[in-house]
């Protein structure tokens, strides 16, 4: 943002009249600059210009990508300690990884988030958004210049956009005040507003009407240059997450919060389970599917004579074609090209709405998981857990491993497949024959970091052969911070060419914010809930708890991790299938912002922070290779002893907020 009008704001208001008229004529001059145009709407031209910008096709667009400008940057899931604030709560606050200093992302786990001090505050950008969106529905018939095709999808846009600034308060806060469909003359109007909350109910039906609109009006398909906005596809899937969210324990019938009402009485949160909710969720999300315009991403099998290509499938995989086996494809490639940026994002047909992926550019959430000897310093430590989610290549849990399967000892020969994912020598057996996801996600001891991009003369920087031991080349020894603690880190955004030197490249990223792979696992989700069957009166659309569609659904996930597919025996059982949607969310959804949400709405929180941090013994040097492959609990640093109280359910609304409205109620136990 140009910073020329970025003064103080008292100064501003003395100045006001005598800026108005200069501004008006540098706008003029700016309409090409929509950074510069933006910057005047900072302070005045809401109230100075609004019908002018009405009367303009160029005017009205800049409003619009002004109000969207707004939204949370949420593929920055840690940030770093080079003042790289997390945009989102949900990425170093889940339960996947632990980073040995506080940052804004991750001081929920210990207990450093206050009314005070939210470290996190999205509600002023969010309900500045929300006016935004009611202006432009207020004032977009004004405009003679656009066709009715293009007012749809303006009318469009804004729809969606205040469904997803309240979608993302609800998700955050849980019941928020909905504030009229007015268009109030100032931020300043909307936050001193006196308005109570909404019950969570409320607040999940408006938006539901208000991404329903949305899909009623935005175009099913966007061209290259428009392919960030959002589409029918990007609404209806948002109105299913939420959908998804309202119909989990959390929200549905959760006595927890009995004492948790409005002032005429009523829930905030209802007290009775409802299971038609399932039935609404699962009835977008068959929406979805049934535009047919969206595929699991797969990458074709790779065949050569070089004993480098894709990784034979062990016979408990269906050699069938995808979707109805893995025989065609390359399960790595296929999962790893949605995160590296191999592709341009507008041809992958998974992706149906995403946004560019900064964090993993230069030095942010890069920097956390790069090698030191390769300009980073490993300190996001994935956990034990996560890891031992991970299957073996056949199927089975790694729980399920033979002792050899789980040996520290060294394999003792080298690998590479899917053309370029080399396998060390020196890698443990515990790190061999594991599932394609793991290898395109995780970073292990002795996995090699190709940095291809690499042009300087250090010639130790490719194809390094990372060591996580004691002194080992992941870490800084004349840095306690800058170290890994539990072995493993997280590689699922780093391509193979990247080098984060000055002397190398980084491939553009994109980050996925709703993928199809959602879809099909939310809408298996929904129908093993269900009891009995559910129509859509709006698409006519009837679901139930259908074991073949679970079994057909479930297993393109299951299919394109090279995995074998489950059966309609499996899918009978209630509790068999719960636990393995569980399962596989954690794993195909690993730091996408998922899990965070995922252990709340299923009320799964308390048990998965208030337990150990597990991990290899870092504190081995290469020498002691057998202890360092000693699973342990880390407790000895303030960073390894996460908590989780049942306030930590909903994050406290800002003190300052507070104050502005005299109807505003904390959220309990804050």
């Amino acid at each position: 943002m140009n910073k020329i009008f970025n003064v103080n704001r008292a100064i501003v208001a003395i100045h006001v009249k005598l800026l108005r008229f200069a501004i008006i004529l540098i706008t003029i001059f700016t309409l090409s600059s929509c950074e510069d145009y933006l910057d005047i709407d900072k302070y005045v031209y809401d109230q100075t210009t609004l019908d002018s910008i009405f009367l303009s096709k160029a005017r009205t667009e800049q409003y619009i990508n002004g109000a969207a400008a707004l939204l949370i940057d949420e593929a920055i899931q840690t940030g770093s300690e080079w003042n790289w604030n997390v945009a989102s709560a949900s990425g170093a606050s889940a339960d996947e990884a632990i980073i040995p200093f506080m940052l804004n992302g991750n001081s929920l786990l210990y207990d450093e988030v206050t009314e005070t001090n939210t470290r996190f505050n999205p509600w002023p950008n969010c309900y500045k958004g929300i006016r935004k969106a009611n202006i432009i529905l207020a004032n977009i018939s004004k405009n003679q210049e656009i066709t009715e095709m293009e007012s749809r999808d303006f009318r469009g846009r804004a729809y969606f956009l205040r469904a997803y600034f309240y979608f993302y308060l609800v998700r955050l806060y849980g019941p928020v005040p909905i504030l009229p469909d007015l268009a109030f003359d100032t931020d300043a109007d909307v936050a001193t507003a006196s308005i109570e909350r909404a019950t969570y109910d409320q607040c999940v039906e408006k938006i539901c009407a208000d991404f329903e609109e949305a899909s009623k009006l935005l175009p099913l398909d966007r061209i290259e240059s428009q392919q960030y906005l959002p589409t029918r596809g990007a609404a209806l899937a948002f109105k299913a997450r939420l959908q998804l969210y309202a119909a989990s324990p959390l929200f549905n019938g959760n006595t927890y919060y009995s004492d948790w009402t409005r002032s005429d009485g009523s829930h905030f949160i209802s007290q009775t389970e409802d299971k038609n909710k399932w039935g609404k969720a699962a009835a977008t999300f068959k929406r979805i599917i049934d535009m047919d315009r969206y595929r699991i991403h797969t990458v074709s099998k790779i065949v050569n004579d070089k004993g480098t290509g894709t990784l034979p499938l062990p016979s408990t995989v269906s050699n069938a074609s995808f979707p109805d086996g893995a025989g065609d494809i390359d399960p790595y490639k296929s999962y790893k090209t949605l995160f590296d940026g191999t592709y341009q994002p507008y041809i992958i047909k998974e992706y149906i709405y995403y946004a560019v992926n900064n964090a993993y550019q230069g030095n942010s959430d890069s920097r956390l998981v790069f090698p030191a000897k390769l300009g980073g310093n490993a300190t996001l430590s994935v956990t034990q857990d996560l890891i031992e989610e991970y299957r073996m290549a056949d199927g089975r849990k790694f729980s399920e491993a033979t002792e050899a399967e789980k040996s520290w000892q060294a394999v003792g020969t080298s690998r590479t497949f899917s053309s370029d994912y080399q396998l060390s020598a020196s890698r443990a057996f515990m790190d061999d024959n594991r599932e394609p996801r793991y290898y395109a996600s995780i970073g292990f001891n002795h996995c090699i970091w190709p940095s291809t991009s690499y042009r300087g003369s250090d010639a130790a920087v490719k194809n390094l052969d990372v060591e996580y031991y004691q002194g080992g080349n992941a870490t800084n020894l004349n840095d306690n911070n800058h170290r890994n603690r539990t072995g493993y880190t997280f590689k699922k955004y780093v391509h193979q060419d990247d080098c984060i030197f000055w002397d190398g490249t980084v491939k553009a990223k994109t980050y996925p914010l709703f993928r199809y792979a959602e879809v099909l696992l939310g809408y298996v989700e929904a129908l093993n809930e269900m009891d009995g069957s559910y129509k859509d009166e709006a698409s006519g659309i009837t679901v139930s708890r259908d074991v073949n569609q679970m079994v057909y659904y479930f297993n393109q996930i299951r299919y394109r991790a090279g995995q074998p597919g489950i059966t309609t025996e499996i899918a009978s059982n209630y509790q068999t299938m719960k636990d393995l949607i569980k399962s596989e969310r954690r794993i195909e959804f690993a730091f996408e912002n998922q899990r965070y949400w995922d252990l709340r709405r299923w009320k799964d929180a308390y048990d998965a922070y208030n337990k150990p941090i597990r991990g290899l013994d870092v504190s081995a040097r290469q020498s002691q290779r057998q202890q360092f492959y000693t699973v342990r609990i880390w407790n000895t640093e303030r960073y390894m002893k996460r908590m989780f109280q049942n306030k930590m359910y909903f994050w406290p609304i800002d003190r300052n907020v507070l104050q502005k409205n005299g109807r505003l109620e904390q959220n309990p136990g804050w």
